[in-house]
């Protein structure tokens, strides 16, 4: 979306969907390092916000509940200039001018559900937008990669299955809409430490593709670094044994947490649940949302 900001400057708005972890598979290890993965993922209307204008030299701001968590580091180096520097060096020779950057961080860092990944993906949709600048996709795909290994899967922010490291994808178009809500007890679990404790590195894939009923793909798929995850840190545990009260039909871990999802039969059921979660656990991150 393009719109003029108070001072009349066209801003380019660019939306950061949260990614969800509906199931994954931890299927194997590269030489490299890399875990193979087979993951269903969704995409929801909560996220972060890339707003983009003109200006005399490039600038980066962080707003919003978890901006200060981003700001309190090298705001100047994170997943949104990176992208921004990459994409320029490949337009090299065009016309691309300076611009000012804000993320509106609404998501919780670090969570599980994709936010520094779907920011630099919105950056790189927003900025060829603002440029008016074309790109052919394995370019762009080469420089997502180059960002992470969620990014590809952030650039569509669409239902999808990945595999591999999360280059290979293939775009799902019958998913239901899903009403659900993100908990996150806001406390830290490192990704490498969970992929340590990962007892098996070689599991079962995902479950053949259905032909009609994706919610029970879902309570049959798994996420494998739940365990892990939980073994790290026990408020996981705690977290979805709150969602489940409250009567979610399908509790998972997403990525590599902490966020949590509950899946809910309807809007009003996950609204009914959120409000109950946050009184309960007023210092903790709850958030009900639905897929886009």
């Amino acid at each position: 979306m393009q719109a003029n900001d108070v001072s009349g400057a066209v801003e380019t708005i660019e939306t950061a969907p949260a990614k969800i972890n509906l199931a994954l598979h931890v299927t194997g290890q590269r030489a490299d390092g890399y875990h193979l993965l087979e993951t269903l993922v969704t995409f929801t209307e909560a996220g972060d916000v890339i707003r983009i204008r003109d200006a005399k030299e490039d600038n980066f701001s962080i707003s919003g509940p978890f901006g200060e968590v981003l700001r309190a580091g090298d705001g100047n180096n994170n997943l949104v200039t990176r992208a921004r520097d990459l994409l320029r060096e490949a337009l090299a020779g065009t016309d691309i001018r300076p611009v000012e950057i804000h993320l509106e961080k609404n998501l919780p860092v670090a969570s599980g559900i994709g936010g520094g990944s779907a920011d630099a993906a919105a950056t790189l949709r927003g900025l060829l937008r603002h440029w008016n600048a074309k790109i052919d996709p394995a370019s762009l795909e080469k420089i997502a990669l180059r960002l992470g290994a969620d990014i590809p899967m952030c650039l569509k922010s669409q239902s999808l299955i990945a595999r591999g490291i999360g280059e290979e994808i293939e775009v799902i178009t019958d998913l239901p809409k899903l009403f659900l809500v993100l908990a996150n007890p806001l406390m830290a679990v490192s990704t490498p430490d969970i992929f340590r404790r990962l007892e098996n590195k070689s599991n079962p894939a995902l479950p053949a593709k259905p032909q009609a009923d994706w919610l029970t793909f879902v309570a049959e798929s798994r996420n494998d670094l739940e365990a892990p995850a939980r073994a790290l840190l026990p408020e996981i545990s705690e977290i979805s044994a709150l969602l489940a009260q409250h009567h979610a039909t399908i509790v998972r871990m997403s990525g590599s947490g902490a966020t949590c999802f509950g899946l809910f039969q309807s809007l009003d059921a996950a609204t009914a649940a959120e409000i109950s979660l946050r009184n309960q656990k007023p210092d903790w991150y709850f958030q009900v949302t639905q897929t886009i």
